[in-house]
C-alpha cells in the first residue's frame, strides 16, 4: 500500500518553485522561535519532514509512519515527559485537530514554563474564502461549531476546518483564547504567490523566476489583510501565574 506522503515527496522532489516557497514559510517560522529556550523542537504533521533542511534538530512526527518521520504520535497523546521540549511548530496541522483545547492541554504539559507553539495555517479573507473553499478539497467548515472539549475525540477520523485559526485568533468567536495561553505574534500575510504555484496538488502558473516579484506583491497586499490575506503565522506561549 502506497504512503499517503510518497505523493507529496514525489511533488516536492519535482517542483523547485514550491520547494522556494515553502523555504519562505518555513524561515518566517524559525524566526518566531527561540532556540535558547531549553528542550527539543517538535514539528507536529510533519508529513514529507521538510522543515528539517532548515532545522536539522528538529524532531518530525506524524500520524503515519514513514522513512523520514523520526517517530509516530498524536497531537493530543505526545509520547514526551513533562517540561521536554522548548517548541512545538504545527505548519498547516492545526485546522486538523478536531478538539483544539485538548491539543493545548497537552502542549501545556509537554512544553517547558517558556516553550512557544507556532502555528502556520490558512486565513481566509474576501479574496482568499473563494480559493480554499472551490479549489482546495479540504472543508474550509466556516459556520460549523468548533469543538471545545478538553479531551479530544475517539475514534480519531479525518477532520478538517481551514477557517478555525481565522475564527479563532482573528474573529475571537470563543473569546480570549485559548485559555491560560498568551498570543505573543499574529501575523497575516497575502500569498498569492503560493496560490498561483498550484501547490502540492495543482500544476503552476507562472514560471520560478517570476517568484520574487509576485512575493514582493504579496508584500504590499499585506497591508490589507481582510482583503488580501492568504496564510497567517501565530505564535503562543504558556502564561506564566496567570499573568499577560
Amino acid at each position: 500500500m502506497q504512503n499517503p506522503f510518497e505523493e507529496h515527496l514525489r511533488v516536492w522532489n519535482t517542483k523547485p518553485l514550491l520547494r522556494a516557497i515553502y523555504a519562505s514559510f518555513f524561515l518566517k517560522v524559525i524566526a518566531l522561535m527561540d532556540l535558547k529556550i531549553p528542550g527539543r523542537v517538535l514539528e507536529l504533521g510533519a508529513g514529507v519532514g521538510n522543515l528539517k533542511a532548515h532545522l536539522p534538530q528538529a524532531i518530525t512526527s506524524d500520524l503515519s509512519p514513514a522513512p523520514w518521520v523520526d517517530l509516530v504520535g498524536d497531537a493530543c497523546e505526545l509520547p514526551f515527559p513533562d517540561a521536554s521540549l522548548s517548541h512545538l511548530v504545527l505548519l498547516d496541522v492545526f485546522h486538523h485537530l478536531e478538539a483544539p483545547n485538548a491539543f493545548f492541554r497537552e502542549a501545556r504539559r509537554v512544553l517547558t514554563r517558556t516553550g512557544r507553539v507556532i502555528l502556520f495555517e490558512p486565513y481566509l479573507s474576501w479574496s482568499s474564502f473563494p480559493v480554499y473553499t472551490l479549489l482546495h478539497h479540504e472543508p474550509v467548515a466556516w459556520r460549523k461549531p468548533i469543538n471545545s472539549a478538553d479531551v479530544a475525540p475517539r475514534p480519531r477520523g479525518y477532520y478538517a476546518a481551514q477557517g478555525n485559526a481565522t475564527r479563532l485568533f482573528f474573529r475571537g468567536e470563543l473569546g480570549r483564547w485559548p485559555p491560560g495561553w498568551k498570543v505573543f505574534h499574529a501575523q497575516v500575510f497575502s500569498s498569492f504567490a503560493h496560490i498561483l504555484s498550484g501547490g502540492f496538488s495543482r500544476p503552476s502558473f507562472y514560471p520560478i523566476r517570476c517568484l520574487g516579484a509576485l512575493q514582493r506583491c504579496d508584500e504590499k497586499l499585506s497591508r490589507w489583510p481582510r482583503l488580501f490575506g492568504g496564510r497567517c503565522l501565530i505564535g503562543l506561549t504558556p502564561q506564566l501565574n496567570g499573568a499577560d
